[in-house]
C-alpha cells in the first residue's frame, strides 16, 4: 500500500500537508476523517491514531501522526526542493524555530479566536462573554505582531527568500486567524479587500 493521508481539510495542519503534498506532486491516498461527525473518535480511527487526532499518515506499515512530523517526513521521503526545508544547517534552523514557535503562539490563539468567534457560538449555540473575546482577539493581536516583528521584519518570507514549510503552516493558521477578528470583515458587495 503507498502513502496514505487521514485528514479533515477543515483542519488549519491537514490543509498544510495537503497543500505540500499537492504542490510537490506527492502521490496519496486520502481518507477524510470529518471532525464535525466526531470520526476521528471512532474505534477505526483509533487503530490508525490512538490520539483521535488528525492529520495521520500511513506510508506502508509506519504510521505518523503529528502535522510538522508528518511535513518533515514527507519533505526527506520525497526530496522535494530544498526551499520547502532546507539543506543549509542555519536556514533549516530558521524553519525550525518557526515550526516550534508556532504551535504555542499562533497556532494556539488563532484556535482559540476561531472558537471564541465562531465555533462556540455557532455550532454549540454558547456565547463567550465580550470581554473574554476582547481578551482573546487582544493576545492574537499580540501574537501577530510577535510574527511580524521576529520571523516576517518586513521580508517576504518567514525563513528566507522564498516559501519554505514555515511560510505554508503559517498562512493555513492565517487563514482562520484573521478570518476570526473583529477588526477584518469582507467590504460587502466588493468581494475584494480586508478592511
Amino acid at each position: 500500500m503507498g502513502l496514505e493521508l487521514y485528514l479533515d481539510l477543515l483542519s488549519q495542519p491537514c490543509r498544510a500537508i495537503y497543500i505540500f503534498t499537492k504542490k510537490n506532486g506527492i502521490t496519496f491516498q486520502q481518507h477524510t476523517v470529518e471532525l464535525l461527525k466526531g470520526q476521528h473518535l471512532s474505534d477505526a480511527f483509533a487503530q490508525v491514531n490512538s490520539l483521535k487526532k488528525v492529520p495521520a499518515m500511513k506510508d506502508g506499515d509506519f504510521i505518523l501522526t503529528e502535522s510538522v512530523a508528518i511535513l518533515l517526513y514527507l519533505a526527506h521521503k520525497y526530496k522535494v526542493s530544498d526551499n520547502w526545508y532546507p539543506q543549509d544547517l542555519q536556514a533549516r534552523a530558521r524553519v525550525d524555530e518557526y515550526l516550534a514557535w508556532q504551535h504555542t503562539t499562533l497556532r494556539r490563539n488563532c484556535l482559540r479566536a476561531l472558537w471564541h468567534k465562531v465555533m462556540l457560538p455557532v455550532f454549540l449555540r454558547e456565547q463567550v462573554a465580550p470581554e473574554i473575546l476582547a481578551a482573546t482577539l487582544a493576545e492574537l493581536d499580540m501574537t501577530l505582531q510577535l510574527l511580524e516583528d521576529k520571523f516576517l521584519q518586513n521580508k517576504a518570507f518567514l525563513a528566507g527568500n522564498c516559501i519554505s514549510l514555515a511560510d505554508l503552516v503559517a498562512i493555513t493558521e492565517l487563514m482562520h486567524g484573521l478570518g476570526c477578528h473583529s477588526s477584518l470583515s469582507p467590504l460587502p458587495e466588493t468581494g475584494g479587500e480586508w478592511s
